[in-house]
């Protein structure tokens, strides 16, 4: 019974420890805004939505993010689909736009790894901005086109959080297991 306690002790700690040491953070800092002309030369995708829903992210690398689904109205560059996810930060530093479901924007996208994998993200050193305050933008971009696919991307919004769980069931599993060993041995 001592092996089981001092097993589970090690298992405990060794989560515990895993779980509170500080990760590595990135900082934004943007130098000033870009033009229109400029942000909509450098940028993948152009297009504006409404948020449908936001999710929060843990990378592999442990940075959090979101991942954010839109609804495209328009599209000016890079999006042909009727929906859309990008990454963004979680704000408060590390680049992060605060979208709100409902609320419609014109976003700016790039291509990055800059929250895990590469995808298209949006952050505050760019012009996206709400629908409603992007006036400047529309003006130079014109009339968008209305997206050509139709897609329901609402699968692939998945949250870290069922990582997480899978992560906790498994380690679970494999005390349950290391118990039992240790104890059919001992009879």
């Amino acid at each position: 019974m001592k092996k089981v306690i001092s097993i589970l002790l090690f298992i405990s700690i060794g989560l515990f420890l895993s779980t509170t040491f500080p990760t590595d953070v990135n900082a934004c800092s943007c130098a000033e805004r870009p033009s229109v002309e400029s942000e909509f030369q450098r940028s993948q995708a152009v297009f504006s939505g409404k948020v449908v829903d936001v999710m929060e992210k843990r990378s592999i690398k442990g940075f959090m993010s979101k991942s954010v689904l839109f609804e495209v109205s328009e599209t000016w560059k890079g999006v042909k689909q009727s929906q859309v996810i990008i990454a963004t930060g979680q704000g408060g530093g590390d680049c992060g736009i605060d979208f709100k479901v409902g609320n419609d924007y014109l976003v700016y996208a790039h291509e990055s790894d800059m929250y895990g994998a590469k995808s298209l993200i949006s952050i505050i050193c760019d012009r996206t901005s709400e629908l409603s305050t992007s006036q400047e933008d529309l003006e130079f971009l014109g009339e968008g086109k209305p997206p050509t696919e139709t897609v329901d991307l609402t699968d692939k919004q998945e949250s870290s959080h069922q990582y997480i769980w899978i992560a906790a069931i498994l380690v679970i599993a494999i005390v349950f297991i290391a118990v039992f060993k240790i104890m059919r041995k001992n009879k």
